[in-house]
């Protein structure tokens, strides 16, 4: 995970020194990433409840739920997070919130109907091992820079002083290839970023509840009964794949590398290592 945050700082500051060259203001650079910087850290959390139609309950709502964050909360020593019920036949869960003490931990009405009580204390110790890792934040923080990048380019591309155009022109051709370039090594790296802290949340889960098993179990259930979930309600949720337990995927790819999740078939696989581990 550090490589790759360090090479995710790498393209984007290379991405910047060329644009400065060009003579894009240094005013114009900190005006877009201090909005934007501001934009994300205090509304992504209600951002992503909104758009997935989550709606965060109470203690005498689900005190079922409760009782489970509780417990689980009190063994990773950290601050419980509200939480929040997404009405959905989609089996997933996901954490938000740009802190631990502002976190929600979601779950859907079809995951709680699917899991045994074992599997679902797994699924929500997953989760709030994102939160205790501030997985959020960085991965929304990497986002957002590779946003930032590509609106400096437009900024600069729509509305960059016409004072020097002329000698910009014989670099100008070259500005379209360099934001593809960027933009492809940025998502890559997001994607793999993602992929292990997909495996670091699943580990803390396992230590937390004390079976890995159990979060193998659910991931097993989860993912064969996803290609059973109607399409339609896979594609209204699939633009949040990065924040799910399990894409919600209506369709496949072909690379590993472009997905934001490891296989299942790895995660188990690891799962699998990590209970040999603590039985030894």
């Amino acid at each position: 995970m550090i490589i790759t945050v360090v090479l995710l700082a790498a393209v984007y500051l290379l991405f910047i020194g060329f644009l400065a060259t060009l003579g894009v203001g240094t005013l114009l650079i900190l005006v877009i990433v201090t909005v934007i910087l501001l934009v994300q850290f205090f509304f992504s959390d209600r951002m992503v409840l909104s758009s997935l139609g989550a709606h965060v309950v109470s203690e005498e709502e689900e005190p079922h739920l409760y009782q489970v964050l509780t417990r689980l909360c009190a063994i990773a020593g950290m601050p419980r997070p509200r939480l929040a019920v997404v009405h959905s036949t989609v089996p997933n869960a996901f954490a938000t919130g740009r802190t631990p003490a502002r976190s929600v931990v979601a779950v859907t009405t079809g995951l709680v109907q699917m899991l045994d009580q074992d599997e679902l204390e797994a699924v929500i110790a997953h989760e709030l091992s994102h939160v205790k890792n501030h997985d959020v934040m960085v991965i929304t923080l990497a986002t957002f820079l590779s946003t930032v990048a590509f609106l400096i380019f437009r900024s600069w591309f729509l509305f960059g002083s016409d004072g020097n155009r002329e000698g910009k022109e014989s670099v100008l051709a070259l500005l379209p290839i360099v934001a593809a370039l960027v933009w492809a090594v940025s998502y890559l790296l997001i994607q793999a970023l993602s992929r292990y802290r997909e495996f670091s949340a699943d580990r803390g889960a396992a230590v937390m509840t004390g079976r890995p098993s159990h979060l193998a179990s659910a991931l097993s259930k989860i993912s064969g009964l996803m290609d059973r979930v109607p399409t339609r309600d896979l594609r209204e949720v699939e633009g949040m794949n990065a924040f799910f337990i399990i894409p919600a995927i209506s369709g496949s790819s072909i690379f590993n590398l472009l997905e934001t999740h490891p296989p299942v078939e790895a995660r188990i696989a690891a799962l699998s290592r990590i209970e040999q581990e603590m039985e030894a």
